[in-house]
């Protein structure tokens, strides 16, 4: 694959991981997401979370939300309770993963040819 090739395909990574970009970007859903990070299965509520992070219980709804949308947060629904975790097998944080290593890897080979 060329320079072109390359960058093009970056291009499109960064496209496909522009609402995880956004999501992580915030400072509070990033207390959030650690948050979640110090649960367990099935995940924690709204209410766990408000206590960790100090924040209103719509605060955290309204990031949750975000977070959910942005495929990086899974909800489990147990009777009437709603739990959130962070699962890496569907959570699009994998996509993360795979654009800082392509980035790394164009990198590593525009630092070798000079």
């Amino acid at each position: 694959m060329n320079e072109q090739d390359k960058l093009r395909q970056l291009e499109n990574e960064f496209k496909e991981c522009r609402a995880v970009l956004a999501a992580i970007g915030d400072e509070t859903r990033q207390l959030i997401i650690l948050s979640l990070m110090k649960g367990t299965y099935p995940g924690i509520r709204v209410g766990e979370i408000t206590k960790g992070t100090h924040l209103s219980r719509p605060s955290v709804s309204h990031h949750l939300k975000i977070l959910k949308e942005a495929k990086i947060v899974t909800l489990v629904k147990q009777g009437t309770m709603n739990f959130y975790h962070i699962n890496p097998a569907k959570s699009d944080l994998i996509l993360m993963k795979r654009l800082f290593s392509h980035v790394e890897e164009f990198m590593c080979d525009c630092w070798k040819d000079n």
